[in-house]
């Protein structure tokens, strides 16, 4: 594998697992006030959890990795809850469960995938770049 495929491919690792981290984000903001599932009970917060990806070696024997999300895992943090006696999924002592999802720290999570996704993007533009310079210094000599 050459050095420029494998930076590239390490990047696109990256792109990928920052891509879902930030689609269970949006997931988690988009149901912080649901308090039915299909499953029962209120929804739980979903996060990604990354591991080391094994990505080959490069053309001088040294070991690649990258990342992947091994799994998406739920939060055991306990439910919010309210008192609010007439909503339709109120116990009997008129307290609802709402899902374990803070908006402040799940926008803090989606800007710091963001920023992680960018830094990805900008080493495949940077391999493209260089590849490209090289293939001038080739055409040129």
């Amino acid at each position: 594998m050459s050095t420029f495929d494998a930076i590239n491919d390490i990047a696109a690792s990256g792109l990928a697992a920052q891509r879902l981290r930030a689609q269970l984000i949006a997931a988690n903001i988009a149901n912080a006030e649901t308090t039915r599932t299909p499953q029962g009970g209120p929804f739980r917060r979903k996060d990604a959890v990354f591991q080391v990806a094994p990505m080959g070696h490069s053309n001088d024997g040294v070991d690649l990795t990258g990342v992947k999300v091994a799994q998406v895992a739920a939060s055991n943090d306990p439910f919010l809850t309210k008192y609010e006696p007439g909503h339709p999924d109120a116990d009997a002592n008129g307290i609802v469960q709402y899902p374990n999802v803070n908006p402040v720290e799940e926008m803090v999570n989606l800007t710091e995938a963001s920023r992680g996704f960018d830094a990805n993007a900008a080493v495949v533009r940077s391999v493209r770049t260089m590849t490209l310079s090289a293939q001038d210094l080739l055409r040129v000599t």
